[in-house]
Parts: structure tokens; C-alpha cells; sequence
């Protein structure tokens, strides 16, 4: 049996919102232009665009090692296994030191099918970045990782009974929910329900606080308020500050959710408005999708390079 295309369906995220926020070329290029570069037969300047989609900075990529080793001690409580916090930490060090390594030597160019790390920008750009900036990378992981472990969270995740563990960051294929008929993707750390019946979604978070963290949990509350069928005033929403050892409790109540739901709809209308055929998600030219003209968001952007930023960039 043949298998299945795939479509780019029109869907929404509070990054792909934060993205046409910050600047709408790179939205198009990150959402629209680059669809296709996985393919072999895809147009050069389609891959390219691709691989450069799929490189991360030396922060996210910290904070995906943390979540990801997060993951997998959660999933080991749930299955009834055991966890040691000190091979974690090492795991997760050994996993950062072989990915630079990747990552220094470009291979991303030559090994594609790797995942799900997929390279670094600042190696990309050849940026400067002190050897102490890349240690500190390293810090950041590990005193997320040792603070987990002597916060509440072990206990309380040992302490669940089969029934109330719902997800551990189940990914995007299962994770979305449909909010005036918009597919909506929105995917918890943790989700579960605690000792009071109430549902609770945890998100962890290695940065400081800023703001939109607060609008990402509410969407998170409205997911599993649909994918468990609890009402709203029965969710709990949590930051977690993992390198600064704050919690953080997200209101959930009628006034903030009325709040969400009239800023999504204003994201929804603006992304429409720059399609020239909505009900194929088509985009309009991309002239109507301006780049910025904040340095600062270039120096961000792993397309400045197709943008003719990148002399710019390393000039400022």
C-alpha cells in the first residue's frame, strides 16, 4: 500500500504565533516555504531552507535535553521503575557532548536522518561563542536535572496510582484539540490527576520567566479539559522555573480563558489573512510577508542567511 502524503494543514501553537509575531518572512519560510525539503526531489533552495528549519540555539537545545531527561525518569516512575538521578545527570552530559560534536563538524549536512537532534546555529554562522558559554550550557542542565530531583516532584510522581498519570510529553501526533474548528497543538510535560480529583498539566521551563509561558499553559488547561473531559474549573495549571527552583501557579478561571480565546482568535484572523486560499492553507506571495527590521530578531533567526541578513548580522 502506498503511503499516505502528507498535507500542510492549517493548524495553530503558541510558536507558530510567536513566530509571525517577531517576523512574518520567517514565519512563511518556516511554515510554507520550507514544506517539502525532507523529499530527495525537493528544489535545492527547498532543502536548504529545510535544514536550516530544523537547527536549534545553544538554549533550546539545553532545555531539550532537560525535558527530554525529565521524560524519561517520569516514564520510568510510571512504568514502576526504578530512577538514578546521578546516571541521568550523566546521560544527559554525554548526550550534549556527543551532539556537539555533531554539531561543531556540520554533520547535520551529511547525515540527515537524525533526530531528534538536528544541529546548532551558532555552528551553522560560525559564531563566536566563548568555551565558557558553552560550559555554562552544560551547567544549566545539570542544576535543572539536580534540582528536580530534590524538589517535590519525584515524590509526588512515585506517589501516583496507574489511573492518575495521563501524559508525559506525548508529542504532537496526540497531543492537539480543535478550538473553533481550528486544529490547535498544545503539549504538557505532565499531566495528571491529583489526590483532590483535580487535572493537573505541569509545564517545565530551564529559563527565566517572560511573558506568554502563562497564555502556552492555558492552552494546555483547554486540551486536557477536552481530551479528558473535566471542566475548566477542575484544572490546575504549573510553571515550573527548574533553574531557579519557583513554581508558579497559573489561574485557570472563566476570565482568563475568555482572555485566550479572544487573542487566538485575533492570531487565527491575522494568519488567514495572508493566505491566498485558505481552505488549501496556501500562502500569499512572499512579498506579503515583510522581513523585520530589529537586528536583534535576525541575530535569532537561523534564515538570515536566504534573507541576506547574515553580513548585517555579523557586522553588529
Amino acid at each position: 500500500m502506498p503511503r499516505a502524503s502528507f498535507t500542510n494543514d492549517f493548524s495553530w501553537s503558541k510558536s507558530r504565533h510567536e513566530k509571525l509575531q517577531e517576523c512574518s518572512r520567517a514565519y512563511y519560510l518556516y511554515y510554507y516555504r520550507s514544506w517539502g525539503g525532507w523529499e530527495a526531489g525537493a528544489p535545492p533552495e527547498v532543502r536548504e531552507l529545510y535544514l536550516l528549519k530544523k537547527l536549534g540555539n545553544r538554549y533550546t537545545w539545553a532545555g531539550n535535553i532537560v525535558h527530554d531527561a525529565l521524560k524519561d525518569a517520569l516514564l520510568n516512575w510510571r512504568a514502576g521503575l526504578p530512577v538514578e538521578p546521578a546516571k541521568v545527570e550523566e546521560r544527559a552530559l554525554a548526550r550534549m557532548r556527543d551532539e556537539f560534536r555533531f554539531s561543531r563538524g556540520k554533520s547535520y549536512r551529511t547525515h540527515k536522518g537524525r533526530k531528534p537532534f538536528s544541529g546548532l546555529m551558532e555552528h551553522e554562522y560560525d559564531e563566536p561563542v566563548a568555551d565558557e558559554a558553552w560550559k555554562q550550557n552544560a551547567e544549566t542542565v545539570r542544576s535543572a536535572i539536580a534540582w528536580f530531583f530534590q524538589s517535590r516532584w519525584p515524590a509526588l510522581a512515585r506517589s501516583l496510582k496507574p489511573a492518575q498519570w495521563l501524559e508525559v510529553d506525548a508529542g504532537a501526533e496526540f497531543s492537539s484539540f480543535t478550538l473553533d474548528g481550528v486544529k490547535v497543538f498544545a503539549i504538557p510535560d505532565f499531566a495528571y490527576t491529583d489526590a483532590d480529583g483535580f487535572t493537573v498539566v505541569v509545564d517545565w521551563k530551564t529559563g527565566k520567566a517572560r511573558e506568554g509561558y502563562d497564555e502556552q499553559v492555558l492552552g494546555y488547561a483547554l486540551y486536557v479539559s477536552q481530551r479528558y473531559r473535566v471542566p475548566l474549573e477542575k484544572v490546575r495549571a504549573s510553571l515550573v522555573y527548574l533553574n531557579d527552583g519557583l513554581e508558579h501557579q497559573v489561574q485557570v478561571d472563566q476570565d482568563a480563558m475568555e482572555g485566550f480565546r479572544t487573542r487566538f482568535a485575533q492570531s487565527v484572523a491575522r494568519m488567514r489573512s495572508l493566505l491566498a486560499e485558505p481552505a488549501t492553507n496556501t500562502p500569499r506571495e512572499e512579498s506579503a510577508f515583510p522581513q523585520t527590521e530589529d537586528a536583534a530578531t535576525c541575530a535569532r533567526c537561523v534564515f538570515r542567511r536566504p534573507c541576506g541578513r547574515e553580513a548585517a548580522v555579523r557586522a553588529a
